[in-house]
């Protein structure tokens, strides 16, 4: 495939890369020997830094070196500088990598890659591109490290403010260096001179004033990217609602819009929405019953159905049963969508999978016996593109923990960079007892798995009884590749199991650079079992080990990490027992707030608060809750969890949006921030974690997406992970 955009090229290399302001390293990388000619250990080829107070140069090594600053192109550190060991590269790319590191390290001098985004206000100031000639010599090395994602527009919107309008817009992980912007209102240009943020209050505008944005590269003036403008701070997108029917044994069901995914189906750089419809009887696995079908939907932002997937009686309905990946697993520019299915599912054009007529279902309503299918669909249409049998098999249903069908149907799904350049689906099976998890790929029209990783098998018997009610994905060992964290076990991008703390099941799990004051990711996450000797905890990602932790002696049912408190480094973590803690495990308060989601929303680095239908800010002085908004007639999903239809950066600067339903299911409501910050990152989607958190954000029990990097109160300067568009 044709590397078409490479992202930023100076930034790519991390030659502005990020570090924590307090440290002499960079994110990722594990500081080794100070400047002084001391040996730094290392086997096979890594990326290295040298440097301090969060500025580096940067160079590809292969085996042991001497920390030393001739070692490194263009630097000037003197002997109280540091040497660190970052990610493995290529040993190809090591020829190009001196070149490469002078060249952005004598343009770092005038200004800071847009790649690597700041997190301070930005004014507008002259900034050298990297030329074609530079982006030629190292695209290999790129290409090589980079990972897929969207080809997006600018995504402006325009949203009423306290005083005016605020319009605000993406900046891309492919946009060059130096790039700013100027903003209209109708032909009127509204700035003096370029500017370098990513919103602008305009207090004399309304939403309906006709709003454009065009960026400025190299002192040209590009075409205009058009605002969709929220008059009421929402985006209100109409549904065609399935009809209702009734059970087998005579109970009568309409539909609820349910959970979420959003995606390029038709790659004209905007996202859609991809819907699943839930009907008023979906079951949880331990519920006996009949349900009504699962239907997929997709719309674009215009309110245009796209199509409509119907999952057929043999896919029972309920939370832990049908899960979406939507993503563009060929990378064609156009997403797919991957859903487990049976005989009876209807594509868009009317085309059934195996029977028609099958009805598995027994007396109890659960689905114990006939054929289980894994297809994908083309998303710009609906259609079928290929179906394969589903791995694993149930097989014998009480092998699975239970007789009944509560444990064997037990899935989950999501999306996983597994070989550190291209996503793959990741679906799986079990996670009380036996589980199973898949690592699929669809390349050029063809569907295959990439390895299984199975508790039967004696090498991975300690993932058995591990997973969680959701999965979450990222590169814990700096490898370039993503992992799987299933539960208190984590899987390698490989397909090997890495470790397992032995905790045990749990309903919540977050995985991000929870702790930016230690080197590498944590995981926090919530058990179920009483006697667990944490019910919950914090470990190290990549290893397991337990940095913190409570015994609670109960089932912890909750748990959240959000940065809500500046007084303290890192996020903040809390769950249903007890009070709020800090990223080192410092009891805080006593008190707490909600449990459920996180939304970057007002203008400053603290996360704010979203549960139900709420967004709000914690206080840290007084230990309570103010509340920013309120859904107008919207609703939430999944009764207590509560959680939205989807949470995500889906258009204007990196500030999230959120989708509720609203409470007659006629309508999705998009509501996007209307307060101005000083504060400029790449659009959150650009970070292949944080993508991919999204992408599986609708499995099971939703939890909020975390970036690959801190974002947060002190934070240092904000990674760009290299990628690159078809």
């Amino acid at each position: 495939m044709k590397l078409r955009h490479l992202a930023g090229v100076v930034g790519l290399f991390g030659l502005a890369a990020a570090a924590n302001a307090a440290t002499d390293y960079p994110s990722g990388y594990t500081k080794c020997a100070q400047n002084t000619g001391a040996t730094c250990t290392m086997t096979g080829t890594n990326n290295v830094a040298l440097g301090k107070a969060g500025s580096f140069v940067y160079a590809i090594k292969t085996g042991s070196f001497a920390c030393i600053g001739s070692a490194f192109p263009s630097n000037s550190y003197a002997t109280s500088a540091w040497c660190s060991v970052g990610p493995a590269a290529s040993a190809s790319s090591s020829s190009t990598s001196s070149a490469s590191s002078s060249v952005a390290s004598s343009s770092s001098s005038k200004s800071s890659s847009v790649a690597s985004s700041t997190p301070s206000s930005s004014s507008s100031s002259k900034s050298s591109v990297a030329s074609s000639s530079v982006a030629s010599s190292v695209s290999s090395s790129i290409a090589a490290n980079a990972k897929q994602v969207e080809k997006l527009d600018r995504g402006v919107v325009v949203v009423p403010a306290s005083s005016g309008v605020l319009v605000s817009w993406r900046q891309l992980g492919t946009d060059p260096s130096g790039i700013t912007y100027n903003v209209y209102r109708g032909s009127t240009k509204l700035n003096s001179s370029p500017i370098s943020a990513t919103n602008y209050q305009d207090t004399s505008g309304s939403t309906g004033s006709g709003y454009s944005v065009r960026p400025v590269i190299n002192g040209t003036e590009q075409s205009a990217a058009s605002a969709l403008a929220l008059g009421s701070g929402y985006l209100s997108i109409p549904l065609s609602k399935p009809s209702g029917g009734t059970t087998p044994d005579g109970v009568a069901y309409t539909y609820e819009a349910n959970d979420g995914s959003a995606a390029d189906l038709d790659g004209d750089g905007q996202y859609e929405i991809i819907l699943k419809w839930q009907p008023t009887n979906a079951k949880d696995n331990s519920q006996s019953g009949y349900t009504g079908n699962t239907f997929i939907d997709a719309y674009k932002l215009n309110g245009t159905r796209l199509w409509r997937i119907d999952l057929g009686k043999n896919i029972r309905a309920g939370a832990h049963y049908t899960s979406m990946v939507v993503y563009d697993l060929d990378g064609d520019g156009k997403a797919e969508v991957m859903l487990k299915t049976a005989d009876g599912t209807k594509d868009s054009k009317g085309t059934v999978i195996g029977s028609s007529s099958a009805d598995y279902r027994n007396s109890s309503g659960y689905i114990l016996s006939g054929p289980e299918y894994l297809t994908v669909f083309n998303g710009a249409t609906g259609a079928i593109i290929t179906t394969t049998d589903y791995y694993p098999a149930r097989g014998t249903v009480s092998s699975w923990g239970d007789s009944y069908g509560n444990r064997v149907d037990r899935f989950l799904a999501g999306v996983a960079y597994v070989d550190g350049k291209r996503p793959s689906a990741i679906f799986s099976r079990g996670y009380y007892t036996r589980a199973v998890v898949v690592a699929w790929d669809y390349r050029d029209g063809k569907l295959s798995r990439r390895w299984t990783v199975d508790s039967n098998d004696s090498a991975n018997s300690k993932l058995a009884g591990q997973g969680a009610h959701y999965f979450t994905v990222g590169d814990v060992n700096n490898d370039g590749k993503d992992d799987i964290i299933y539960g208190a076990a984590t899987i390698s991008g490989a397909g090997s199991l890495m470790y397992s703390t032995g905790l045990g099941h749990g309903d919540a799990i977050h995985m991000s650079d929870l702790d930016p004051n230690r080197s590498g990711k944590e995981v926090f996450m919530v058990h179920e079992d009483t006697g667990a000797a944490y019910g919950m905890e914090m470990h190290d990602a990549a290893t397991g080990k337990i940095l913190w932790g409570v015994k609670t002696g109960v089932d912890t049912g909750r748990g959240l990490c959000l940065d809500i408190d500046p007084a303290y480094p890192g996020y903040e973590c809390w769950s249903s027992v007890g009070g709020v803690y800090s990223a080192t495990g410092v009891s805080i308060t006593s008190k707490r707030p909600s449990i459920n989601f996180g939304v970057w929303w007002d203008g400053d680095l603290s996360r704010e608060l979203l549960d139900g239908t709420t967004i709000s800010k914690w206080s840290p002085s007084s230990a309570s809750v103010s509340t920013l908004v309120s859904g107008a007639n919207a609703a939430s999903n999944n009764g207590t969890k509560a959680n939205p239809v989807l949470s995500a950066d889906l258009f204007g600067d990196w500030r999230e949006e959120v989708i509720w339903r609203t409470s007659d299911n006629s309508a999705l409501l998009i509501y996007s921030t209307g307060v101005p910050t000083s504060y400029k990152f790449t659009t959150l989607m650009h970070d292949p974690q944080y993508r991919a958190q999204v992408a599986g954000q609708n499995m099971a029990y939703n939890q909020p997406p975390h970036p690959s990097f801190f974002l947060g109160n002190g934070m240092g300067t904000a990674p760009q992970a290299p990628v690159y568009t078809p």
